[in-house]
Parts: structure tokens; sequence; C-alpha cells
């Protein structure tokens, strides 16, 4: 082999927290996430354009939004980012709460990859169904706005709800330090913060 040749250079791996599959922890799972979010959006849009059959249209946005809705609140969330939420109503009195749950930092790290796909998909969504409302009432398809407010309902609310799981998990967090690193010191913040966020 002669030595004056060039040796090939190595390809630059990207950097730890970019936008790149390859860096997820859980591929498989940030695939399936990303899939939802997106074929619902798809779907109905190439049934404003292309696809012309409205009731086939609309019964597979609602599948597809259903299982966006079960799968992110359920499992991405918990797998990508350590989060998770649900609503219980206390039977004592019928109010209904909302509940928090975050893994512990000690034990998972979340993946900057992760957390990033997560939280731009969680956030977009609901911008887009909004253009998409926008666009139905320039077009003057009214028909298609129940599909719309639909989608929006299921998108906000796991938005919001994420959302707040998230300023729960950061609060809980520093309590925790605060108080003191033993285990009871630190369950007693997390309660004492999760009694402030659950109300209302």
């Amino acid at each position: 082999m002669d030595a004056s040749q060039p040796q090939p250079q190595a390809q630059p791996q990207p950097e730890a927290g970019s936008l790149s599959w390859r860096l997820s922890s859980h591929p498989i799972t940030l695939l399936t996430f990303l899939g939802f979010r997106i074929s619902s959006v798809l779907i109905y849009f190439l049934g404003l354009w292309i696809i012309k059959s409205m009731i086939m249209i609309f019964i597979v946005t609602i599948l597809l939004l259903a299982a966006d809705f079960y799968y992110l609140k359920n499992i991405a969330g918990r797998r990508l980012v350590g989060l998770r939420w649900w609503n219980e109503v206390d039977p004592s009195t019928g109010e209904s709460k909302w509940v928090f749950e975050s893994s512990d930092p000690a034990t998972k790290t979340v993946n900057a990859t992760d957390s990033r796909f997560f939280w731009m998909a969680l956030y977009v969504q609901p911008v887009l169904w909004v253009a998409m409302a926008i666009l139905a009432l320039v077009r003057l398809q009214f028909l298609w706005l129940p599909l719309v407010i639909i989608a929006l309902v299921l998108t906000v609310m796991n938005t919001l709800a994420f959302s707040r799981c998230d300023k729960f998990s950061h609060a809980s967090n520093f309590a925790g330090s605060a108080f003191g690193s033993t285990n009871l010191a630190g369950n007693i913040a997390s309660n004492m913060v999760g009694r402030f966020f659950s109300r209302g």
C-alpha cells in the first residue's frame, strides 16, 4: 500500500443533543412518537388538498390523534424525558386533580437529544393545528373545524400537562436538594410541591 496515498477521513460525529435520532437512548420510542405526531397532521392536510373522502380522513385522523395522545401520555413522556401525568377524582369530594410523576435524576439521566425532540414536537403540533384551523376558515371548509377542535383539545391538553409536570419536576428536585439529601427529607419536599401543583 502506498504510504503517500491520503487516508480516508473519519466522518464527524454529531454533537450530544443534536437532532439526530441515532443519538437517542430510545430510538424506537422516539421514532414512534414522531410518527404519530406527524402522521395525524399529514393525513388531515392530504384530506384538505388531495383526498376527497372526508369520512375516511376524519376517522383515520381521529384514530391517529387518539393513539398519539395515549402513546405520548403513557409511554413517550416517561421514556424520553422521565415525566408522566394522569388525572384522578377524589371519591370523597368529587374534585378532579392532576397528578404528576417524574423520574429520580439520580437513577435516570435524560438524553439531551430525546429531550429536544420531545419538547419541540410537543409545542410545534398545536401551532400546526392552529394553522390548519385558519386554513380551513380561509377556504370556507367549515365541516373540517370539528376535527381541528378535537385535535387542538387533545394536543393542548398534553402540552399543558407535560409543561406543568416539568415545572413540578424541577421544583421537586430543587426542594429535595434544599431540604437535604436524605430520603425522608426528599420525600417530604416532593410531597409538599406535589400538593401545590395538583391544586385546581
